[in-house]
């Protein structure tokens, strides 16, 4: 560059003294200058203003080539965000919503005596329609031994009847009137290995729902893209792996814990 602008330099010194030279040996262009109209004219006229030319400024900047300015990064930028409390504070309360469920369905459970709430997880079919047998009639508790089943509809007994007998709490309701009366037989050993299977099937359920939020937090993990750091990520995702490790472990603690009140009658 350096040589450049010393090229361009001796260029304009021998432009203009060939000019001045020119002017000099010229009869016509020594008349012309010398001319009195000319000189009146130059003086009456003001010489035109020129703008100025930063020649090794605007060089250094035609040179300047590819240099991003101040401003260019501000567009790439992205913003980070930090979703790990929020992504923590979501998976626990589902899987705290799943296990608190579970209590109370193991609740409703007999364990010799008769209880309102233990035909609740009984589902019937009515009219090509699935139900929860709690939804279709009242349940009642005559004395410990014996339960009372009454349809809003007189119309779903048979199909209340029929939904009673294949559950595997081994009961065999009667008809009396438009009510069923369920006796409650003792805890045998049938009845024990049938009332095991409910909480085993509670178990899994409830399992399932906390694995649900286990994968809807890492799929809001996986969301963020890069706007949540790598590292973070991967702190977050084995946090909540624990979580679900957590809530699994007292899911097994609370049905093993009714298995054996079961067992005990």
């Amino acid at each position: 560059m350096a040589i450049a602008l010393r090229r361009a330099l001796i260029s304009s010194r021998s432009l203009s003294l060939l000019l001045r030279t020119s002017s000099l040996h010229s009869p016509h262009h020594s008349h012309f200058l010398s001319s009195p109209d000319l000189l009146n004219s130059s003086a009456s006229h003001t010489a035109p203003n020129f703008p100025a030319i930063n020649f090794i400024g605007d060089s250094r900047r035609g040179f300047a080539k590819g240099r991003k300015s101040k401003g260019d990064d501000d567009t790439n930028t992205v913003e980070i965000v930090d979703i790990g409390p929020s992504v923590k504070a979501t998976a626990v309360s589902l899987m705290e919503a799943a296990v608190d469920s579970l209590s109370r369905e193991l609740s409703k459970l007999r364990t010799g005596r008769a209880s309102a709430g233990m035909l609740d997880h009984i589902i019937v079919e009515t009219g090509g329609v699935k139900m929860p047998l709690s939804r279709l009639a009242v349940v009642s508790v005559i004395d410990s031994k014996t339960l009372s089943v009454t349809p809003y509809d007189p119309n779903a007994l048979k199909e209340l009847e029929r939904a009673i007998v294949s559950s595997p709490l081994g009961l065999n309701p009667k008809v009396d009137g438009q009510r069923l009366i369920a006796p409650i037989p003792p805890l045998t050993k049938e009845h024990m290995q049938a009332l095991c299977k409910v909480v085993t099937k509670s178990s899994e359920d409830v399992k399932q729902s906390i694995r649900r939020a286990r994968q809807k937090a890492l799929d809001a993990v996986k969301k963020a893209g890069a706007s949540f750091p790598k590292d973070a990520a991967k702190r977050l995702e084995k946090e909540v792996d624990e979580l679900t490790k957590k809530f699994i472990k007292s899911t097994e603690d609370m049905c093993k814990a009714k298995e054996k009140e079961i067992a005990a009658g």
